[in-house]
């Protein structure tokens, strides 16, 4: 029987970070969900889809075949065989992923891949519907939060630190936009789960937010 660790929570709350940690520190694998519909977002991106065109998204989404592997213990992601985990994490691609993650057709497809490699191995998979849709019988979940404006400098420093330019009120601006697309779409919208522990990193150290999904799990 598999052991599922869910964390969910909007853009730029350090899902990603806490997880992998999380994931290190039991052995278990760590599952970036996020990084499938950024990948979509890649196919529709090179093929000029409209985002707002739902049925356009849909049919060329059938066209996406997209898997992840693992290559020196870290997740890559591949889109008809070609690996674009290089590519994932653009504005643009993570713009786009959140339009077209909205759609059912979309959402349907990636969903299956990721509970059919949990129900077979010990995850901690991150994104914004795993403790309510994905791994909804999860053994812990966790809603990771933190205030826009945290999220934001975040975001800003890392760009920074990249040697890119970057506008700290648009990133917030588009943080606040995102949140706002994710909570409220039709299907599976981001919300904490009823049985999920909300944890704010707004003030709290990468070790402090880790250890404390670790003592849950203990």
């Amino acid at each position: 029987m598999s052991y599922q660790i869910a964390i969910d929570g909007p853009a730029g709350a350090g899902k990603s970070t806490i997880a992998k940690i999380v994931a290190k520190k039991k052995e278990y694998i760590y599952v970036d969900t996020g990084a499938m519909y950024r990948a979509m977002a890649i196919h529709m991106l090179r093929n000029n889809i409209d985002p707002e065109d739902e049925d356009a998204v849909s049919n060329e989404a059938k066209n996406a075949d997209i898997s992840f592997g693992y290559v020196e213990g870290s997740q890559h992601v591949y889109l008809n065989g070609e690996d674009v985990t290089a590519y994932l994490r653009t504005e643009e691609t993570g713009n786009m992923a959140s339009t077209v993650s909205k759609y059912a057709y979309v959402r349907s497809r990636l969903v299956a891949i990721q509970q059919d490699f949990a129900s077979k191995n010990n995850v901690v998979m991150d994104g914004r519907d795993i403790g309510t849709v994905v791994l909804s019988d999860a053994d812990v979940k966790v809603y990771l939060t933190a205030s826009s404006a945290v999220r934001a400098k975040r975001r800003y420093d890392e760009l920074i630190a990249k040697g890119e330019s970057a506008d700290i009120e648009k990133i917030e601006a588009d943080i606040i936009d995102r949140d706002r697309q994710d909570m409220t779409r039709e299907v599976s919208p981001l919300k904490k789960a009823d049985d999920a522990v909300e944890i704010d990193s707004s003030y709290m150290t990468i070790e402090e937010v880790s250890e404390a999904i670790l003592a849950l799990c203990r």
